[in-house]
Protein backbone atom coordinates (compact mmCIF):
# COMPACT_ATOMS: atom_id res chain seq x y z
CA UNK A 1 0.00 0.00 0.00
CA UNK A 2 1.52 3.28 -0.86
CA UNK A 3 2.01 6.19 1.81
CA UNK A 4 0.30 9.07 1.80
CA UNK A 5 1.26 12.86 3.02
CA UNK A 6 -1.04 14.34 5.82
CA UNK A 7 -1.66 17.27 2.80
CA UNK A 8 -3.84 14.67 1.02
CA UNK A 9 -6.25 14.05 4.02
CA UNK A 10 -6.52 17.79 4.77
CA UNK A 11 -10.23 18.38 5.23
CA UNK A 12 -11.55 22.38 6.17
CA UNK A 13 -14.84 23.06 7.38
CA UNK A 14 -15.75 26.59 7.83
CA UNK A 15 -19.26 27.66 9.12
CA UNK A 16 -21.40 30.05 10.99
CA UNK A 17 -22.70 29.85 14.58
CA UNK A 18 -26.21 30.30 14.85
CA UNK A 19 -28.55 30.93 17.86
CA UNK A 20 -29.78 27.42 17.88
CA UNK A 21 -26.15 26.46 18.77
CA UNK A 22 -25.15 28.79 21.59
CA UNK A 23 -25.90 28.28 25.34
CA UNK A 24 -27.83 30.93 27.37
CA UNK A 25 -24.90 33.23 27.59
CA UNK A 26 -24.67 33.54 23.73
CA UNK A 27 -21.71 30.80 23.23
CA UNK A 28 -21.46 28.18 21.10
CA UNK A 29 -22.00 24.77 22.88
CA UNK A 30 -19.48 22.19 22.92
CA UNK A 31 -21.23 19.58 21.74
CA UNK A 32 -22.08 21.43 18.83
CA UNK A 33 -18.20 21.87 18.08
CA UNK A 34 -17.77 18.42 18.84
CA UNK A 35 -19.76 17.30 15.87
CA UNK A 36 -18.14 19.88 13.43
CA UNK A 37 -15.27 18.47 13.98
CA UNK A 38 -16.04 14.81 14.15
CA UNK A 39 -17.46 15.57 10.60
CA UNK A 40 -13.62 17.57 10.06
CA UNK A 41 -12.26 14.56 11.37
CA UNK A 42 -14.15 11.89 9.55
CA UNK A 43 -13.89 13.53 6.22
CA UNK A 44 -9.93 13.71 6.86
CA UNK A 45 -9.23 9.83 8.02
CA UNK A 46 -12.30 8.92 4.75
CA UNK A 47 -9.48 10.65 2.22
CA UNK A 48 -6.65 9.26 3.62
CA UNK A 49 -8.25 5.62 3.65
CA UNK A 50 -10.60 5.82 0.94
CA UNK A 51 -12.68 3.31 3.44
CA UNK A 52 -15.72 3.74 5.39
CA UNK A 53 -14.56 5.18 8.80
CA UNK A 54 -15.98 4.88 12.07
CA UNK A 55 -14.92 7.31 15.07
CA UNK A 56 -13.14 4.84 17.60
CA UNK A 57 -12.13 7.23 20.21
CA UNK A 58 -12.38 11.34 20.98
CA UNK A 59 -8.34 11.39 22.50
CA UNK A 60 -8.23 14.70 23.76
CA UNK A 61 -10.13 18.07 23.31
CA UNK A 62 -9.06 21.70 24.56
CA UNK A 63 -11.68 24.30 24.60
CA UNK A 64 -9.30 27.09 25.06
CA UNK A 65 -11.64 30.20 24.19
CA UNK A 66 -15.21 30.68 24.16
CA UNK A 67 -16.59 30.77 20.10
CA UNK A 68 -19.19 33.53 20.42
CA UNK A 69 -22.94 33.81 18.68
CA UNK A 70 -22.01 34.85 14.68
CA UNK A 71 -18.73 33.68 14.88
CA UNK A 72 -17.18 32.20 11.17
CA UNK A 73 -15.31 28.87 12.69
CA UNK A 74 -13.10 26.84 10.84
CA UNK A 75 -12.02 23.21 11.56
CA UNK A 76 -9.04 21.78 9.87
CA UNK A 77 -8.58 17.88 10.15
CA UNK A 78 -5.80 16.46 9.14
CA UNK A 79 -4.15 12.79 9.41
CA UNK A 80 -1.31 12.82 11.74
CA UNK A 81 -0.31 9.27 11.77
CA UNK A 82 -1.71 6.10 10.71
CA UNK A 83 -1.37 2.11 11.83
CA UNK A 84 -2.55 -0.99 11.01
CA UNK A 85 -6.16 0.06 10.41
CA UNK A 86 -7.10 2.98 12.66
CA UNK A 87 -6.01 6.54 11.97
CA UNK A 88 -5.35 9.82 14.30
CA UNK A 89 -6.81 12.75 13.05
CA UNK A 90 -5.34 16.07 14.48
CA UNK A 91 -7.36 19.32 14.31
CA UNK A 92 -7.37 23.11 14.50
CA UNK A 93 -10.00 25.35 15.20
CA UNK A 94 -10.00 28.89 14.28
CA UNK A 95 -12.52 31.86 14.41
CA UNK A 96 -12.52 34.48 12.62
CA UNK A 97 -12.95 38.11 13.43
CA UNK A 98 -15.96 39.80 11.86
CA UNK A 99 -13.90 43.36 11.58
CA UNK A 100 -10.82 42.30 10.73
CA UNK A 101 -10.64 39.07 9.19
CA UNK A 102 -8.10 37.95 11.51
CA UNK A 103 -7.87 34.31 12.45
CA UNK A 104 -7.24 33.32 16.27
CA UNK A 105 -6.70 29.38 17.13
CA UNK A 106 -9.75 29.07 19.54
CA UNK A 107 -9.64 24.87 20.07
CA UNK A 108 -7.80 21.84 19.28
CA UNK A 109 -8.22 17.98 19.04
CA UNK A 110 -7.28 14.67 18.19
CA UNK A 111 -9.74 11.85 17.51
CA UNK A 112 -8.96 8.25 16.15
CA UNK A 113 -10.45 6.83 13.62
CA UNK A 114 -10.64 2.82 12.24
CA UNK A 115 -11.34 1.82 8.39
CA UNK A 116 -13.70 -0.90 8.42
CA UNK A 117 -15.30 -2.81 5.00
CA UNK A 118 -18.93 -3.32 4.94
CA UNK A 119 -19.87 -5.56 7.53
CA UNK A 120 -17.87 -3.47 9.90
CA UNK A 121 -14.31 -5.58 10.49
CA UNK A 122 -11.30 -3.41 9.93
CA UNK A 123 -9.15 -2.74 7.04
CA UNK A 124 -5.69 -2.03 6.31
CA UNK A 125 -4.89 1.75 5.88
CA UNK A 126 -2.08 3.70 4.03
CA UNK A 127 1.36 4.74 5.42
CA UNK A 128 1.98 8.18 6.63
CA UNK A 129 4.57 9.83 5.39
CA UNK A 130 4.63 13.30 7.18
CA UNK A 131 6.33 16.20 5.23
CA UNK A 132 6.77 19.74 7.40
CA UNK A 133 7.97 19.83 10.74
CA UNK A 134 4.45 20.13 12.26
CA UNK A 135 3.70 16.85 11.03
CA UNK A 136 6.72 15.33 11.32
CA UNK A 137 6.44 16.41 15.57
CA UNK A 138 2.61 15.09 15.45
CA UNK A 139 3.45 11.90 13.77
CA UNK A 140 5.86 11.63 16.08
CA UNK A 141 3.63 12.19 18.87
CA UNK A 142 0.77 9.96 18.12
CA UNK A 143 3.14 7.20 18.87
CA UNK A 144 3.75 8.25 22.25
CA UNK A 145 -0.64 8.43 22.36
CA UNK A 146 -1.09 5.64 21.52
CA UNK A 147 1.81 3.29 23.28
CA UNK A 148 0.02 5.48 26.81
CA UNK A 149 -3.41 4.80 25.77
CA UNK A 150 -2.80 1.01 25.26
CA UNK A 151 -0.52 0.71 28.26
CA UNK A 152 -3.55 2.37 30.40
CA UNK A 153 -5.98 0.03 28.60
CA UNK A 154 -3.90 -2.97 29.99
CA UNK A 155 -3.26 -3.84 26.71
CA UNK A 156 0.19 -3.33 26.31
CA UNK A 157 3.20 -3.79 28.96
CA UNK A 158 4.50 -0.65 29.99
CA UNK A 159 7.99 -2.26 29.29
CA UNK A 160 7.09 -2.58 25.71
CA UNK A 161 6.62 1.11 25.48
CA UNK A 162 9.76 1.97 23.89
CA UNK A 163 8.84 5.20 22.69
CA UNK A 164 7.06 6.41 26.27
CA UNK A 165 10.24 4.99 28.50
CA UNK A 166 12.21 6.93 25.69
CA UNK A 167 10.58 10.36 27.43
CA UNK A 168 11.47 9.40 30.99
CA UNK A 169 14.97 8.02 29.62
CA UNK A 170 16.79 11.33 28.09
Amino acid sequence: MEAKTPSESITIITDLVLPSETNPIGNMFGGELLARMDRAASISARRHSRRIVVTASVNHVAFNKMIPLGSVVTVEAKVSRAFKSSMEVYMDVWIEDRESGLRTKANEGIYTFVAVNEMGAPMPVPPLLPETDLEKERFEAALRRKQLSLVLAGKMNPTDATELKALFTK
